[in-house]
């Protein structure tokens, strides 16, 4: 399974190439997933990054963590698996 990093503290002006080129530096990378609001379509600060390989991963880690990019010092670090979230109780509206 290919590893996947987190990436917070982005600054809203980073794109998802701009990522990817940073990221490059360390391997291959696989998959860039810039989170973004669903509403309003604006980036949250944080993405994901996947790489071809747990070294690839850890260099990236290595090399970018707490580095600067775009104004802003990055958080670099394996994800961790999502957590399912309880199911919000709905009472189908107004009576």
């Amino acid at each position: 399974m290919e590893p996947k990093l987190y990436v917070g503290n982005l600054s809203y002006d980073t794109t998802e190439a701009s990522l990817r080129a940073a990221f490059s530096q360390a391997g291959t990378v696989v998959a860039v997933d810039m989170i973004k609001d669903r509403e309003t379509g604006s980036p949250k600060g944080f993405a994901f990054v996947t790489m071809s390989s747990q070294e690839e991963a850890e260099t990236a880690i290595k090399l970018l963590n707490a580095k600067m990019l775009d104004g802003r010092e990055l958080k670099v670090n394996i994800a961790r698996p999502r957590e399912e979230m309880p199911r919000r109780k709905s009472f189908g509206g107004r009576r």
